[in-house]
């Protein structure tokens, strides 16, 4: 009798309440107060209940999406890029930054600073239309392997993050990329990568030019920043090309903070989730003292904002999609 009422109760209850929308994650306190929130904005009968409309959610890419060790993916592109037009061309390599990049010799950039990555980044970046640098990108996804993990690039997403972004989807949030990273480069992977669309991707963008190359209109890529969609400048960009306060936001450093403030500060209810990296064993441990990822006032204040703290070693049973 109690099997044929279980086999009762389980006819009349949808797949989904019975499927884990979150496999990857472990059960630990950061998959449960996920869940927990996402139940209650999209319950029609609950106190906090939010429309469909405003379940905006947006994430950080490098670090939160994917791997961001030893650099940024996007700055290794940058110069295995330079090095390929240096072949073509080795009077462009006129400083000893670029001189270093097409030689993959990524420590002497670094200790070159802030203007060392943005000369390499400028060289690599501009020059070509759009669509000939999103070609280049594409190829380069299609050929390379990161120099540690031996992965491609766009299989060193993680696999609990693009989970969470599709159980989102599901229930009708949409999910919008809010990144540091270059505008035009994520666009060429984040949809397949993620189900995210280039139209709901705001990054950093260079300076363009409208051309008229053989009769042809084109946008070109110039050298120059126009915008770092970073700290501050990322509330700002979400406010402006978006036009609304997300009432849940992922991040994984200090660059974020700001994002998760802007975010949680609303009325209503609000979830920020920043990933910990903790786990030296199947990925990198760093927090503090990287120069890449640096996460300090997310571990000394987000606690106390409410934040989740997603610690991967324990919070993860799965890292990569390209991996177990």
């Amino acid at each position: 009798m109690k099997f044929l009422r279980l086999a009762a109760i389980m006819a009349a209850t949808p797949f989904a309440a019975f499927s884990d929308p979150l496999p990857s994650w472990t059960a630990s306190a950061s998959k449960q107060q996920i869940i927990e929130f996402v139940d209650a904005v999209t319950n029609p009968s609950g106190e906090s209940y939010v429309t469909p409309a405003d379940r905006i959610a947006v994430f950080d890419n490098d670090g939160t999406l994917w791997a961001e060790q030893p650099v940024y993916l996007q700055f290794i592109f940058a110069m295995d890029r330079l090095a390929e037009l240096a072949e073509q061309d080795p009077s462009i390599l006129t400083s000893p930054a670029l001189k270093a990049a097409a030689e993959g010799d990524l420590q002497t950039i670094l200790q070159g600073g802030h203007e060392a990555l943005i000369e390499v980044v400028n060289a690599s970046h501009s020059g070509s239309s759009v669509e000939e640098f999103q070609d280049a990108v594409a190829t380069w996804l299609e050929t390379s392997r990161h120099p540690e993990t031996n992965l491609p690039y766009d299989q060193m997403t993680y696999q609990p993050m693009v989970e969470l972004l599709r159980y989102l989807r599901d229930e009708d949030f949409k999910t919008y990329i809010v990144s540091g990273g270059g505008l035009h480069f994520m666009r060429v992977f984040a949809e397949d990568a993620y189900g995210i669309p280039p139209e709901q991707i705001l990054g950093t963008y260079g300076e363009t030019t409208y051309d008229i190359s053989d009769g042809v209109p084109v946008i070109n890529k110039a050298p120059g920043i126009a915008f770092i969609d970073d700290k501050e400048g990322k509330p700002i960009n979400i406010e402006r090309t978006i036009g609304k306060r997300p009432i849940f936001a992922g991040g994984n450093s200090d660059g974020d903070f700001a994002m998760l403030e802007w975010t949680t500060a609303g009325d209503g209810p609000r979830m920020g989730i920043l990933i910990h990296h903790t786990d030296a064993n199947r990925e990198w441990a760093y927090d503090r003292e990287s120069p890449i990822g640096r996460l300090v006032d997310g571990l000394d204040k987000g606690p106390d904002m409410g934040w989740v703290i997603v610690d991967m070693a324990n919070d993860w049973s799965r890292i990569y999609t390209g991996a177990n």
